[in-house]
């Protein structure tokens, strides 16, 4: 199967959270809360309308899910109510979790944002370990979601695996190889061996273009292929001292100091800008972002760029979101079945193929849109594979509850040594001393 449509993705400032994934989640169960959802009471007829309210680009639009839902369940009518930005949507689910009031039938939580939930707010959403079977999706997906004593408090939807997304034919004029698999063994040794393509590039770069957008995409890409990365097993905060903030933060550093980033704060007008522009030779690539390169960097780049594995042999997620129910509502049975079905296989390859996000259920990664998908923008990558063998070889990793509140400030700081030449010191302390007050 060849994708060949390409459709605006989520606002990845989520992505920059988890900051997704990533994600995928627009449909919660059924539950509008006894106080102020938008969901109503059965009619005579015994037809309701569900609430969905999710952020960013779910894909269930975009896969016409809804209505085909409606023709399989006359009487249920699927509304979704969409915000543009994560933190603006997640700063109201909070409000209306603590007063009770407003819930959607169907509520979506990214997976930087999922551990606060579980930790402090998981008996407000119906437990779905009878609704849906949590096995099917991968196992690291699964976990993330479900409490200490087993209660599953949202499905999983998409994932990030991680690729690089590189241009051909800057690659080709830089003197590198093009190929993908060529391209591949280059990056076999891990992000060290990104970097040090990054400087072969730099020596015979075409006037104005950079290695990479921004060293705190590649921050992300490192830290997220660790299993320990904000929080320890035991739950204790250790972004001080974790292995994989370290690395990645030195990397990054490095990346700063050889001048291999442009520097752009991702999914802002100057990134979006440079990608027309085509200044970008390559961008650290969870699964989701092929759609956000396709949109802004127009037709004018098509078969220009390509995707190759992600550096090492640790696979990595970068994104990712889940629906849950709230446990108030009045149709929490009618929702939880639709959330069942939106995370089934075939529905998941269908949101794939229709927006680019890729499934958390394992059963779609058999099935043939997904598994034999090439994406035609990209030189017919085949994204089906690629993707599919990164999931399954992620590591389970341990989220903390303010693993995106981390996340962000990091990559903020990175930022600031890009843009603001901030020494790498002072900006490690002025992220510290922001999480420390974030975390208590």
């Amino acid at each position: 199967m060849r994708i060949t449509r390409t459709v605006a993705g989520r606002s990845r400032r989520t992505a920059m959270l988890a900051t997704t994934g990533l994600t995928a989640a627009a449909l919660l169960l059924t539950g509008c809360s006894d106080s102020g959802s938008d969901s109503d009471e059965a009619d005579a007829d015994g037809n309701i309308t569900l609430t969905l309210a999710d952020y960013g680009q779910f894909g269930y639009k975009e896969a016409k899910l809804f209505e085909k839902y409606h023709e399989l369940h006359p009487n249920i009518t699927v509304k979704a109510n969409t915000a543009s930005e994560e933190p603006v949507y997640y700063t109201k689910l909070l409000q209306q979790l603590n007063t009770g009031s407003g819930l959607a039938d169907i509520q979506g939580i990214e997976v930087g944002r999922v551990k606060e939930i579980v930790a402090t707010k998981s008996d407000a959403f119906a437990d779905l370990s009878d609704v849906v079977d949590s096995s099917q999706w991968v196992n690291w997906k699964a976990l993330q979601a479900t409490t200490e004593d087993g209660k599953v408090i949202g499905a999983g939807t998409d994932i990030g695996p991680m690729s690089i997304c590189y241009r051909r034919d800057l690659f080709e004029k830089a003197g590198l190889p093009t190929d993908r698999d060529e391209v591949a063994a280059k990056l076999a040794g891990g992000w060290e061996d990104y970097l040090e393509l990054g400087e072969q590039y730099q020596k015979n770069a075409p006037d104005g273009t950079f290695f990479m957008d921004s060293a705190s995409a590649m921050y992300n890409g490192v830290v997220s292929s660790n299993s320990e990365q904000y929080y320890s097993k035991d739950g204790k905060a250790i972004y001080k001292d974790s292995a994989g903030v370290k690395e990645g933060w030195k990397l990054a550093g490095e990346a700063v100091d050889k001048k291999l980033t442009q520097g752009l704060a991702q999914f802002q007008d100057p990134w979006k800008a440079a990608l027309r522009k085509g200044s970008m030779a390559t961008i650290a690539c969870p699964a989701w972002m092929a759609a956000q390169i396709a949109e802004y960097s127009g037709d004018g780049f098509k078969g220009k760029w390509d995707i190759t594995r992600a550096p090492g042999d640790t696979a990595a997620n970068w994104g990712g979101s889940f629906l849950a129910v709230p446990a108030n509502g009045k149709h929490v049975k009618e929702a939880g079945e639709l959330v069942k079905w939106l995370t089934a296989p075939e529905q998941q390859s269908a949101v794939f193929k229709a927006a680019g996000l890729f499934p958390s259920n394992k059963g779609a990664f058999q099935l043939a849109d997904v598994k034999a998908a090439k994406l035609e923008y990209f030189n017919d990558a085949p994204i089906g594979e690629i993707y599919a063998d990164e999931a399954n070889a992620i590591p389970a990793a341990v989220l903390g509850a303010k693993d995106g509140n981390i996340k962000d400030e990091f990559g903020k700081q990175i930022n600031n040594m890009e843009q603001r030449h901030t020494k790498p010191d002072a900006a490690w302390d002025a992220a510290v001393e922001a999480i420390d007050k974030i975390v208590g």
